[in-house]
């Protein structure tokens, strides 16, 4: 008896949410690291800090990350999202709930990378 209430339960949950919203999450990490090091990082034009760094982005948004050092030229990479194929087809055959809150909360989506290295090169007097 209570083990089927356990499974009622459980199965309640992954009803009222998406399975990459409960299982992901909405946001993922990203090492940054630069050579030189302590290089100011900027995503989307903003100061997040200096290498080395872990940013914790939303994986719903593409990103410019950009490396400043003085003395370096600046170098700038893109992390873009791609949409998890495999949380769009699950949540597709446990119903319209699971797809409405996926797709509000951008729990679909994954970056297309995890760490950044970057090296900066001098510039020429």
């Amino acid at each position: 008896m209570k083990k089927s209430i356990a499974g009622l339960c459980l199965l309640a949950l992954l009803l009222a949410t998406g399975c990459a919203t409960l299982f992901k999450g909405t946001n993922e990490k990203v090492n940054v690291q630069s050579s030189p090091v302590r290089a100011d990082v900027y995503v989307n034009g903003l100061l997040m800090g200096r290498t080395p760094l872990q940013l914790n982005l939303a994986a719903s948004n593409s990103y410019a990350i950009e490396f400043r050092a003085e003395g370096y030229q600046p170098r700038v990479y893109h992390i873009n999202n791609r949409v998890g194929a495999g949380y769009v087809i699950v949540d597709i055959l446990l119903g319209l709930v699971p797809v409405i809150v996926d797709a509000a909360t951008g729990a679909w989506y994954h970056l297309d990378q995890k760490n950044i290295d970057a090296v900066l090169m001098a510039q020429q007097p």
